[in-house]
């Protein structure tokens, strides 16, 4: 998931516990780069780990990395979102642990090491210990991409990612984490980093209600973004409990089986 070194960039030991990075698994690194050019407009850059990875970027910010692995790793195709650690090994052990399980990691890299894992529920996420991919600041003010997590309970995941990433510790630089409206929500300095809410059933037979992160990415148009996708070999998924009015997001998936979901919403405020 690492990219060029830019001013500003911070290490992950700086901005701990915050979602720091987004990264597409994908079978085929072409297609993948032409589907989301044609939809969402972005132009890429190479990382300086190879011909299997690119990093996407979007009005000159870096947005998202696009990878392919070896098939002997077993990833599913599938958006990752990253969360900053000091440590990764001591955050592995925490999530373990605490019921979760890791599947891949802590692995080495060229500026750091990485690690994939799901929380109790179920949900997958990965954990970044090293340099970041972007000016963390901009990225933060900028938004480019967003988390929501649909949890089974959304303080019992905001308790076991609390104490996994050090949310709302008493330590310098921890994320805030408030409650309103039934959601918990993740702040840094004011800025709204993800949502977490309740709902998801952990065991249900649609793996669309299982427990999930979700990556948001900000558009002018939800509906020409949709059929962009559908023209292009993607396709458009129902939303559950949604009466067909709301114009304001959509979830996709590539042609790959990748979902991810658009939205009006530059930030998850």
């Amino acid at each position: 998931m690492t990219v060029h070194a830019a001013a500003g960039v911070k290490s992950s030991g700086e901005v701990f516990g915050a979602p720091c990075w987004v990264s597409l698994t994908a079978r085929d690194l072409d297609r993948a780069r032409d589907f989301y050019r044609a939809v969402l407009g972005w132009e890429y850059r190479p990382t300086g780990l190879g011909d299997e990875f690119t990093v996407a970027v979007s009005g000159g910010v870096p947005v998202a990395s696009i990878g392919t692995v070896a098939p002997s790793m077993q990833r599913s195709v599938a958006w990752t979102s990253y969360f900053a650690v000091e440590d990764a090994d001591r955050t592995v052990s925490r999530i373990r642990e605490r019921s979760g399980t890791v599947a891949v990691g802590p692995l080495s890299l060229s500026v750091g090491r990485g690690a994939l894992a799901a929380d109790r529920d179920g949900a997958a996420f990965g954990i970044w210990e090293g340099q970041l991919p972007t000016d963390w600041a901009l990225w933060r003010r900028r938004t480019p991409a967003w988390l929501g997590l649909r949890t089974r309970d959304a303080f019992d995941a905001a308790i076991f990612y609390g104490e996994v990433l050090d949310w709302a510790s008493d330590r310098p630089g921890s994320c805030q984490v408030d409650f309103e409206g039934g959601e918990v929500v993740l702040r840094s300095e004011g800025h709204t980093l993800a949502r977490l809410s309740s709902g998801a059933e952990g065991a249900a037979s649609d793996p669309d209600l299982r427990p999930r992160w979700d990556v948001h990415f900000p558009v002018a148009d939800v509906a020409a973004t949709a059929r962009a996708a559908e023209r292009n070999g993607g396709s458009v998924l129902p939303r559950p409990h949604a009466d067909g009015t709301d114009a304001t997001e959509a979830t996709l998936r590539d042609p790959d089986g990748a979902r991810f979901t658009v939205t009006t919403r530059p930030s998850p405020e």
